[in-house]
């Protein structure tokens, strides 16, 4: 069986910070990953053998004969917060426009920023023991029309997990059929593997303790603690109780985000649920995170857990 983590790109970035990684966020999240894999080692053999700017020279390999680093079956997609969703903008890539110069160069620089943090974030899964293989969708051929998604390519996603390899996707841009080109979110990539392998639970990952009914910022702001999604696709909140009969919530997305925000974050994680898939939606580097990454089902996350379930009708 699979889960699929969702590491948004404000909970790994520093959002509003040109190509900023949160490293401290992003080395609790690969060590959380690492103890919920039943890796059989007690501490991380590095997977990264190549070259670092602060450390020029590349480790020596260390002997794995005899060690076994079998993993349970992890699928991460990440977004790209503060990568892409600047040089998207400025070119308006998500609208199209491979016809002129500037759209292919946004189109480019684009792909450059979201491959590098993919490749940052490989670098720290592997530097955990975690054999981590990046996974571009456009590389792989998923494409859209008219910005929504069209064509996927989930085999290839398969055949990683069959060699007991832990595939990386994110968010990319990728041709749309209609308009040239687009930006395929990494929560509708995490949708359409999350709906086509059917994983025991999908977990979202954000820099907030999880969905509230308005933005965080506010000081009245409450946490939505679960949401129950029907078969028409509607929602309504079930915990906390005072808010049972409110069907919606209050959104922000920052200028440059490019791929909806937290909207599209709810959206694609009740079209998940309406699949029969539970999403735990959690802010990451903290122990809720952990407990998440570990439990099999809802039924097994504790009383103190502190989170958004987002699950569909029994």
């Amino acid at each position: 069986m699979y889960v699929c983590v969702f590491s948004g790109g404000a909970a790994i970035t520093r959002k509003h910070e040109l190509e900023c990684v949160d490293e401290e966020k992003l080395s609790i999240t690969c060590r959380q990953l690492r103890q919920s894999m039943s890796l059989n080692c007690s501490l991380p053999v590095s997977m990264d053998w190549s070259r670092d700017i602060e450390a020029p020279n590349p480790p020596e390999p260390l002997d794995l004969q005899g060690k076994n680093v079998d993993t349970e079956r992890f699928i991460i997609v990440h977004g790209a917060g503060s990568f892409g969703h600047f040089q998207a903008s400025r070119s308006n890539v998500h609208k199209g426009g491979l016809e002129t110069a500037l759209g292919k160069a946004g189109f480019v620089a684009t792909r450059i920023s979201v491959t590098r943090l993919n490749h940052i974030i490989v670098r720290a899964l592997a530097s955990e023991g975690i054999p981590a293989v990046g996974v571009s969708p456009f590389c792989a051929g998923w494409s859209t029309r008219s910005r929504a998604l069209e064509q996927h390519n989930v085999s290839m996603v398969k055949e990683i997990l069959d060699s007991k390899l832990i595939p990386v996707l994110h968010g990319d841009a990728v041709f749309d059929s209609t308009q040239g080109c687009t930006i395929l979110s990494g929560d509708v990539v995490l949708r359409k593997l999350a709906q086509d392998l059917k994983p025991l639970h999908a977990v979202f990952l954000t820099d907030v303790p999880g969905v509230y009914d308005r933005p965080p910022s506010d000081k009245d702001a409450v946490l939505l603690e679960e949401i129950e999604v029907h078969r028409d696709g509607s929602w309504i909140i079930t915990r906390p109780g005072s808010l049972s009969l409110k069907t919606g919530v209050e959104t922000e997305a920052a200028a440059h985000d490019t791929t909806g925000g937290m909207a599209t974050k709810i959206s694609e994680a009740a079209i998940i649920a309406m699949s029969g898939v539970d999403v735990f939606i959690v802010e990451a580097g903290t122990p809720h995170a952990l407990e998440a990454f570990r439990s099999s089902s809802r039924y097994e996350l504790s009383n103190a857990w502190i989170g958004t379930i987002v699950r569909a009708v029994s």
